[in-house]
């Protein structure tokens, strides 16, 4: 049997369509409510509240991603030996644990709330990986996968509008307002989590196209990196950079629009954001149309690289008076989201259909999440505990602009790496 893609049907049948669309809204749906429990508090400012000469909101934010962080790297564990049965439960177990934390916030003195956002961000650090469970191995994981992850670039800013909303028409406190967040978004991610179970299990069709996801060991894991280890150590390292550029954006959207003169306007979060989720999720979309594995696998380097180039150009130009912030900050965004989205929903979806993986998509992913957040948490820690006074739209744009131009250069090489282990393999590495 040769590596080259071997494809039972050459196109999507109307049943695979219609589940496709299906499993694309839910997922999109369920992981936009999970957002409401994760990053609406940073649209807080809690004053001039500080520990340790860093700032609270700050300090809040840190807590939580180094907890993201710690379930990323269990996660690598966790997630690849998830089971399919029971992953409901799990999912209202670990929500349910989210939400409590941000009552335990609302009630507890501010320092102890440091500790109530690391569980927060840890127990939501495995949502991702559980719900892409439900629709990976599909001739339409392009699409469906594009959808969850647009999922997070909509709800970021729409989940920060109903926050700021909170606070500014129905003066709930800072300390309340993640609450109470979470609580509008309750029974809809209830619902959402019900109708994930409802989705089909992948088709036959689906197997042979884009071979069958499966439950993984310890040796299946130390296979697969001894396979193609200096590729995931590429790859791990440019998305670290891009998780680092990202999260600094996702974290700090408010005070960044502070520092452009748009403080005030609670819609500017949702508005910029929509326009982002839609050209990001119609360019990913495009790819499901590629039927060859490897064909689709090198294009998505394409579309990363030219989101690298995309936020690099922007930021240029910002920093230089030569593009408004507004137009910057969505500019950025799109680059920036075009080259993270792949990596959270196709990269590695298509390298292990290319190559004929047996495994799943988290293994990887959760590698490549769990050294992204370790260095957003290390540059966070780093611009406060050195004190950088730079602002926020001044530094974020030099950091772009640095990320892109590492990004375009571990793109490059990734590229080529895994064209030359395809190129001299002629039999699947898994039979």
């Amino acid at each position: 049997m040769s590596v080259t893609q071997t494809s039972s049907s050459s196109s999507l049948s109307s049943k695979q369509i219609q589940t496709a669309l299906y499993a694309a809204l839910i997922a999109f749906l369920t992981y936009a409510s999970v957002y409401a429990y994760r990053k609406p508090f940073t649209v807080a400012g809690f004053g001039d509240l500080q520990y340790w000469g860093i700032r609270y909101q700050t300090l809040l934010i840190i807590f939580q991603v180094i907890g993201y962080m710690l379930s990323k790297f269990y996660g690598i564990k966790f997630i690849s030996e998830l089971k399919r049965m029971g992953r409901w439960k799990t999912s209202i177990v670990l929500i349910g644990i989210a939400w409590l934390s941000l009552l335990l916030f609302a009630l507890l003195p501010p320092l102890a709330g440091l500790f109530c956002f690391l569980v927060n961000g840890f127990v939501l650090g495995f949502m991702w990986g559980i719900v892409f469970s439900y629709v990976e191995g599909r001739k339409a994981t392009d699409f469906i996968g594009s959808a969850m992850a647009v999922s997070f670039i909509f709800a970021g800013g729409f989940t920060r509008s109903v926050a700021k909303w909170l606070l500014v028409e129905w003066k709930v406190s800072e300390h309340w307002m993640p609450f109470f967040t979470g609580l509008i978004f309750a029974a809809p991610l209830a619902l959402f989590i019900y109708l994930l179970e409802k989705i089909p299990a992948p088709s036959a069709d689906d197997e042979a196209e884009r071979t069958k996801r499966v439950q993984m060991t310890g040796a299946d894991r130390k296979h697969i990196l001894k396979l193609f280890g200096g590729g995931v150590i590429m790859i791990t390292a440019t998305y670290a950079f891009l998780t680092i550029i990202r999260d600094l954006r996702d974290n700090f959207m408010a005070n960044i629009w502070n520092d452009l003169g748009y403080g005030s306007n609670y819609k500017i979060f949702a508005s910029t954001e929509t326009i982002t989720s839609i050209v990001v999720l119609l360019i990913m979309s495009l790819l499901v149309l590629v039927r060859r594995n490897m064909k689709a696998f090198r294009l998505i380097h394409l579309v990363i690289l030219a989101g690298f180039l995309l936020a690099g150009i922007s930021s240029f130009l910002f920093k230089f008076d030569m593009l408004d912030g507004a137009l910057w900050m969505q500019l950025v965004g799109m680059g920036l989201y075009m080259a993270y989205i792949p990596f959270n929903c196709i990269f590695f979806e298509r390298m292990i259909a290319a190559f004929k993986i047996s495994g799943n998509v988290g293994f990887l992913i959760y590698i490549a999440d769990a050294f992204g957040y370790l260095g957003s948490v290390l540059v966070m820690l780093s611009k406060e505990l050195l004190h950088i006074e730079a602002n926020w739209s001044s530094f974020y744009s030099n950091a772009a602009l640095l990320c892109a131009i590492i990004g375009i250069a571990g793109t490059f090489f990734s590229l080529s790496y895994f064209n030359k282990k395809y190129l001299k393999s002629k039999s699947p590495y898994y039979e």
